[in-house]
């Protein structure tokens, strides 16, 4: 897919449904789901556009920090678009899953830290699209839940393995089976966000978040990302060495000895970026 680009090139089009968009810092990258008519529920379209968004951000060398919004005012994302899925074949939807796929692996692969505005709805794959983001900032409007039992099938965009890892084995049971909704306060309580604003505040505050993550090293983010990521849930002597691994990867960068010398210089760092 070819993205449409504005004449201001502050927006990049992926499709009807997509878009990135540069709202500040030029090293800040905002990941808009943008099928409002539809409350972002995740087509074909759709699922082809955010992948196809994920990978030129992914081979961007200037974004240090991913923000996921909705444009939609009462709904982050419903989930898959069953009206297109009861339409299909069981064929079909054999051949559709690898897109959908691709869609959350997508968001999941980003190599630099990423931040989920969630707002409204964020149901099913919604929600896993922002279990697939590392923090998850949510306003008091917010309703997040895995109810895909409910509807015959199971949670297919990670949410099986990514809701144990934040909450535990049993409470992710217990969601993923009741497949019930959760309302803002409770789910800040479980730890199914992060951060709590005030209703209408929540893409403020994940852009500010990002812009002070993006304002650190773009080689140290992506292998403290890489570390945390790829350690997580091994032992401790596994994890240890992942962590070396991407120590080095840093250790020998332009990035380190900038920031060394703007640290003893007494000056912000401006970071080569390799």
């Amino acid at each position: 897919m070819t993205p449409d680009v504005t004449p201001a090139a502050t927006e990049t089009r992926f499709g009807d449904c997509v878009a990135v968009r540069r709202p500040g810092s030029p090293h800040v990258a905002e990941l808009v789901l943008d099928r409002p008519k539809a409350m972002n529920a995740v087509s074909s379209a759709m699922a082809r556009a955010l992948a196809d968004a994920c990978r030129a951000l992914s081979d961007d060398p200037d974004v240090r920090a991913v923000v996921l919004t909705s444009s939609h005012d009462r709904a982050f994302c419903v989930g898959a678009d069953l009206k297109e899925r009861n339409a299909l074949t069981d064929a079909e939807l054999s051949a559709q899953r690898p897109t959908a796929r691709a869609a959350y692996t997508g968001v999941l692969e980003l190599p630099m830290p990423t931040v989920a505005a969630v707002h409204g709805y964020a149901l099913g794959g919604g929600f896993e699209l922002a279990l697939s983001c590392d923090v998850i900032v949510a306003d008091r409007t917010a309703v997040v839940g895995l109810p895909e039992v409910t509807v015959g099938v199971i949670p297919g965009g990670g949410g099986t393995q990514l809701l144990p890892r934040r909450v535990g084995a049993a409470r992710a049971a217990e969601l993923v089976f009741t497949g019930r909704r959760v309302e803002a306060a409770e789910a800040r309580e479980l730890g199914l966000v992060d951060e709590l604003v005030d209703a209408g505040q929540d893409r403020a505050a994940a852009l500010a978040l990002a812009e002070r993550i993006a304002a650190n090293s773009p080689v140290g983010l992506r292998a403290a990302k890489r570390a945390l990521r790829l350690g997580h849930g091994m032992d401790l002597r596994s994890g240890l060495e992942v962590e070396d691994a991407a120590w080095r990867t840093v250790a020998f960068s332009g990035d380190r000895a900038e920031g060394v010398a703007a640290f003893n210089e007494k000056r912000k760092p401006n970071w080569p970026g390799r």
